[in-house]
């Protein structure tokens, strides 16, 4: 019990229900943006049953709109998996932080990792303590998998009724979504710097590139900043 209630960072204990809370509306609020993967998906040509299966196995919305988007937009479907495993990555490096934080039980971890994405990773950092770490990465984790999976399903058996999904600019909902969560972790002028230079990247290629590359390039704007500014701090303290 001792461990569970060790301090995470500083600030009062946080009450479970409103950990639970915190979970349970992260997870329904992004986990009913399935249903515009589903559709997306059924809609790019793939059949409910792979739309399914990237659902369940993959489980990482940004990754699942990209591969769709760059098979339905015609890309290599080898270019279109590298682009939705390069945007993958990022969930490593919160399973870096994160297995600290929750100090999981090993036989427990594998499982654990199939839910460390952006939601999870964003509603369990924020809490206070270990067993407040615990709580909404796991309600949060079981809630937007059910959910997500769930109107996935649900997506892909509806495509057909709802006809063209770019009429109703469904595809577009993953993305904002994700921009949605990613904008206020964007705190430093670096960070700031790193997700303009990937825009425009990412978007000024797009003409240019086939389907899938340009998320590829994009990658390059991280690297490329912080040469930058390293190259800067030299010079200035020279």
């Amino acid at each position: 019990m001792a461990e569970e209630e060790t301090a995470v960072r500083e600030g009062v204990r946080k009450p479970d229900a409103a950990v639970v809370r915190d979970g349970l509306g992260v997870g329904v609020a992004v986990g009913l943006s399935g249903f515009a993967f589903g559709v997306t998906s059924a809609g790019g040509g793939l059949t409910p049953a792979q739309t399914c299966a990237l659902s369940l196995l993959v489980f990482t919305g940004a990754s699942q709109f990209a591969l769709v988007g760059a098979l339905a937009a015609g890309g290599n479907p080898f270019t279109a998996a590298a682009g939705a495993f390069f945007l993958g990555v990022r969930n490593a490096f919160y399973g870096l932080r994160l297995s600290q934080l929750l100090a999981l039980p090993r036989v427990v971890r594998p499982f654990a990792a199939q839910w460390v994405i952006d939601e999870t990773a964003a509603v369990a950092l924020a809490q206070p303590t270990r067993r407040a770490v615990r709580i909404g990465f796991t309600v949060t984790g079981v809630s937007l998998y059910a959910l997500w999976n769930l109107t996935t399903l649900l997506g892909a058996l509806g495509a057909e009724a709802i006809g063209d999904t770019d009429a109703w600019g469904l595809d577009a909902a993953g993305p904002a979504v994700f921009l949605a969560l990613l904008a206020p972790m964007l705190k430093t002028s670096v960070e700031r710097t790193v997700a303009g230079l990937a825009v425009l990247l990412g978007l000024g290629l797009l003409p240019v590139l086939p389907a899938g590359t340009p998320v590829l390039v994009a990658a390059l704007a991280a690297p490329a900043v912080l040469w930058a500014r390293g190259r800067r701090g030299r010079e200035d303290a020279r």
